[in-house]
């Protein structure tokens, strides 16, 4: 190995927080024969501590000198700290040197990227779909990262060569990279991650302003805790994202208040309308939850959502839902609701759509195999 390979096989991480600390762990974990994680933060405790965990073989608390020779530096800080980095290091970056993000946001950070860096370095943005609610080097673990998605946007002048590298060091940490442009991955994020950040926070807040918060105090159990679980995130990196992302977090925020007031109308209109809404959003959960939809290979078949959905659900699971389903809205009536005699309700409609959704997937399954067993025997 010459010395130009060994000086490439340094990677360098600035930042050694969470997911700093969660990538230095799973990638000498995951063992890199003759690799040296080398890693900066700016609080030198959290360096050390991190050496000390086995995230790092090295601290180098003088920037320049963190990434000179390195392969890839990866910047694991808050976004808006981000722009600070890429200026402090670009002088010193090695030709042919990759440089990464893990930041939440990405449009603007591809866009400081192409500002700063040198012509001669490769920028590949990325936002590991993976966190805790308690920030800090010393929450961070090797498994973070296992099973999760891992954005990747790369810039549009990014080295075939260097795309690798980064989508190798994703796999490697046990994610699965997702490729996409920039202003697609805010969109989305601000979906997924950054709206679901905004309803804990206003949840926790509105709760604990109110005159009867010291009441209310003793019965928040499980369920509020869970639903504000991401108030108690870093407010440094809640504040990047939305000040970086503003537009994105804006329109989903509204779509979420039209929501609420959809389910608004539900609660003051009718029962069995009510039944079938938390009906259907039980099982499409459930299904997600049992088998997250991958993003579609190209040239792939569109999946049916709702087959999509039974294929999750089938077995006993479902005979039982359909049944509760069935059943609920006549113990309802039976309880004194009102509803036209021998007419089905919402939620017997509901049922039935399921099972003919059930027989379609049952027969589509019996067709595939009756052609493969088809080609079998041709061939």
């Amino acid at each position: 190995m010459t010395k130009e390979d060994q000086e490439r096989k340094r990677i360098t991480i600035i930042g050694l927080g969470l997911i700093g600390g969660s990538l230095g762990l799973a990638m000498k974990a995951a063992g890199l024969p003759g690799t040296e994680i080398v890693g900066h933060d700016r609080a030198r405790g959290a360096a050390n501590k991190a050496r000390k965990m086995g995230a790092i073989d090295r601290a180098e608390h003088n920037l320049p000198r963190a990434v000179e020779r390195a392969g890839m530096v990866i910047i694991a800080t808050p976004v808006l700290a981000v722009r600070e980095v890429m200026q402090q290091i670009a002088p010193d970056l090695p030709d042919g040197c990759v440089v990464t993000d893990t930041g939440s946001t990405k449009e603007r950070i591809v866009e400081w990227a192409a500002e700063l860096l040198p012509p001669s370095v490769s920028f590949v943005g990325g936002h590991p779909m993976a966190g805790k609610d308690t920030p800090g080097i010393d929450s961070a673990e090797a498994g973070l990262f296992r099973g999760r998605a891992y954005c990747l946007c790369p810039a549009v002048n990014a080295h075939e060569d260097a795309v690798r590298s980064v989508a190798g060091m994703v796999t490697l940490v046990g994610a699965e990279p997702l490729y996409m442009e920039p202003k697609e991955h805010d969109q989305y994020a601000a979906a997924v991650s950054h709206l679901p950040l905004l309803l804990s926070a206003a949840l926790f807040s509105l709760l604990r302003a109110s005159p009867a918060w010291n009441d209310l105090a003793p019965m928040a159990s499980s369920g509020f805790r869970d639903v504000t679980r991401l108030a108690s995130g870093d407010p440094r990196m809640s504040h990047d994202i939305f000040l970086t992302n503003r537009d994105a977090a804006v329109h989903w925020l509204d779509r979420m208040v039209e929501e609420l007031q959809r389910y608004r109308g539900l609660l003051q209109g009718d029962t069995e309308e009510l039944l079938e809404t938390f009906a259907r959003v039980q099982i499409d959960r459930d299904s997600f939850l049992a088998e997250p939809h991958p993003r579609r290979l190209e040239g792939e078949e569109p999946a049916d959502v709702r087959q999509d959905m039974m294929k999750s659900l089938m077995g006993g699971w479902v005979s039982e839902r359909v049944k509760k389903v069935r059943e609920l809205p006549g113990l309802m009536r039976e309880a004194g609701s009102t509803g036209a005699e021998g007419k089905p309700s919402r939620a017997e409609r509901i049922a039935e759509d399921i099972r003919r959704d059930l027989d379609k997937l049952e027969k589509k399954k019996e067709r595939r195999n009756s052609e493969e067993s088809k080609e079998k025997d041709r061939g």
